[in-house]
């Protein structure tokens, strides 16, 4: 089989050749950006899942949906300790201006850049004059609006000035945030009152973000009514009709087929979640001789395709921990047979430990995206099948 052909994409975001199994959220979507047009109330959405499940991949989908329909858009990808004002001014005027060439009313469009550059000024406000940061907007900043210095007044303010504008055209913008669960508890609650606000007044702004799946637990200790204020999509593996139609589908396109036993194999490998569904797709190609791809094929292929997540998918992240840290999973490996989530007083007693005295290993995994709160006293791996890795090494 001609590797230069392969059309599985194994990668961090990359959209797979055949998105598979997401029907059901895009359809969903496009009601949104339907009843956001029409000037309906509508929810920001969230996505949730654990890693290696499709939640960037979606999330860029969205993306592209909104951008179809002239939509003004931008994105940001939060990180740990990082304001979130700098990267939104930077996202919101991304989105401004994909929509600035259509506004009949050049003036209404320099006052709301004048107004988002004095909202991202705030930024390195209280820096020294070498270390403030410019945010390319060139125009001059409108003091008395969304300038205050509380994150969430500035917010509600920025982003009904910013759906003032795209409805003048009768558009909308979308904000997305992916890996929203890293942003500051300010950061959060902003985000919050803001789609609060703008819920409220069917304003033509919403947000998008994709997280871990103690995301909504992390906008529930935010605010108490965030539970109503999102629609809520928990993205999960493939059933396998979908993982077979990932696998299946591209491979037509390059009139390749697979044997329906080489399918049961990839499917009870890959458990259907959409990035080891590539990786070993991707290593079955490479190995196949000739088509059709059989179960022999895949068995041969499958060593390649688990020293490449072991490496790239496994490995990169358990570098990351400190001993504490690694000792911390390993005991969580032990606990969780089928990678479930584990109570934390079990893996303390695991470690013959008290509870507090291991709280800091468990909260450093959780900052770093390795583990997350599932439930009040449990605790869970972000990535799919880790337990099992740190089990075989």
């Amino acid at each position: 089989m001609d590797p230069v052909r392969n059309p599985y994409a194994p990668g961090a975001g990359q959209r797979p050749p055949e998105l598979a199994g997401r029907d059901k959220q895009l359809a969903a979507f496009d009601i949104v950006l339907e009843r956001v047009a029409r000037g309906r109330p509508e929810r920001s959405v969230m996505l949730t899942g654990l890693r290696g499940v499709g939640k960037t991949v979606l999330l860029n989908q969205l993306r592209s949906a909104a951008v179809s329909r002239s939509w003004g858009t931008g994105k940001i990808e939060a990180r740990p300790d990082q304001d979130l004002r700098r990267p939104l001014s930077s996202a919101l005027h991304m989105a401004v201006r994909a929509i600035a060439m259509a506004h009949r009313n050049p003036e209404h469009v320099d006052d709301f850049l004048g107004i988002l550059k004095a909202f991202a000024l705030r930024a390195t406000a209280d820096k020294g004059m070498r270390e403030r940061w410019q945010p390319g907007i060139d125009v001059p900043a409108v003091t008395g609006r969304a300038d205050s210095g509380d994150i969430e007044i500035d917010l509600i303010e920025l982003f009904k000035e910013a759906a003032a504008l795209a409805a003048d055209i009768g558009v909308g913008i979308g904000i997305f945030i992916d890996e929203m669960q890293d942003l500051g508890p300010a950061d959060v609650s902003a985000i919050c009152g803001a789609c609060h606000e703008l819920s409220q007044d069917a304003a033509p702004l919403i947000v998008v973000g994709a997280g871990l799946p103690h995301l909504p637990a992390v906008l529930s200790a935010s605010k108490s009514y965030s539970e109503r204020l999102f629609s809520y999509h928990r993205i999960d593996r493939l059933d396998r009709e979908s993982a077979d139609l990932a696998l299946i589908a591209p491979a037509e396109r390059e009139e390749v087929k697979f044997t329906s036993e080489a399918l049961d194999s990839l499917y009870h490998k890959a458990d259907g979640y959409p990035y080891f569904v590539q990786a070993y797709g991707k290593a079955a190609w490479d190995q196949a001789p000739e088509s059709p791809i059989t179960a022999e094929d895949v068995e041969v292929a499958s060593p390649t395709a688990e020293e490449e997540l072991a490496v790239g998918f496994f490995g990169s992240r358990y570098e990351r921990a400190t001993p504490a840290e690694r000792e911390y999973m390993r005991a969580m490996a032990d606990l969780a047979g089928d990678d479930g989530p584990v109570a934390t007083s079990a893996v303390a007693a695991e470690l013959g430990r008290k509870p507090a005295s291991v709280s800091p290993a468990r909260d450093g995994l959780i900052k770093k995206g390795l583990i997350y709160s599932a439930e009040r006293g449990t605790i869970g791996f972000t990535v799919p099948h880790f337990g099992r890795y740190l089990r075989s090494v």
